[in-house]
């Protein structure tokens, strides 16, 4: 009988501490950021994962690239950063395409940015599989092997599996950050890009305090 109730005691005792901690927490679920209501799959369960979800047609997500991804490269070891270009629309499929063909050819860093640039600093009508083949070309990708990477198997099992994570993430605009698969952070909740940032910040260290317990 002793043993129940010192066991009682020791879960009420417990209970101030966690909504303690609950309050104190300087980002709260449902106002800086959203639970997802199933967790989504991430590419390696022994990471955190952050995933950028964007599309080239964005001008908020061009602005964001210098942001997010100087802060990208000062993420620690335990973090995997990965992009997933949203695709609500058929027109949008084209530019997803594009992104996961420079993936597959180990040329992102050599035509992601000037893609962007293309669209919002030049305003060139970038929409099809011709309008991109140029960007690979000058990253040294012979024309017969870009259009086959862009229309192989591969590239279309991306694109679907892109359409399927986008809509269990619940994204209702880009970009749009979503820390280990749990939580959907956006500017509007989050007050701009800069506290986006913040925000994964905070729930990438709640996400390895829980991975530590």
């Amino acid at each position: 009988m002793m043993l129940w109730i010192k066991r009682i005691v020791f879960v009420f005792a417990l209970a101030p501490l966690a909504m303690c901690q609950a309050a104190d927490e300087k980002y709260k679920a449902g106002e800086h950021y959203d639970v997802l209501p199933q967790q989504v799959r991430t590419a390696n369960p022994e990471k955190i994962e952050v995933n950028e979800v964007f599309s080239y047609t964005c001008g908020h997500c061009f602005s964001f690239q210098p942001e997010v991804h100087a802060w990208a490269k000062k993420l620690p070891q335990d973090v995997d950063f990965q992009s997933t270009p949203a695709i609500w629309q058929s027109k949008m499929e084209p530019y997803a395409r594009a992104y996961y063909v420079a993936k597959i050819l180990h040329v992102l860093d050599k035509v992601h940015m000037p893609i962007f640039e293309a669209i919002h600093l030049q305003k060139k009508p970038i929409k099809s599989e011709v309008d991109f083949a140029p960007f690979f070309a000058a990253a040294g990708v012979e024309a017969k092997t870009f259009s086959s990477a862009f229309n192989s198997f591969g590239t279309t099992s991306l694109i679907t599996q892109s359409k399927s994570r986008v809509r269990a993430y619940k994204v209702r605009g880009t970009p749009e950050i979503i820390v280990n698969g749990k939580y959907r952070v956006s500017t509007t909740k989050a007050g701009g890009f800069s506290g986006m940032l913040k925000v994964a910040d905070f729930l990438i260290e709640k996400e390895r305090a829980a991975k530590t317990k």
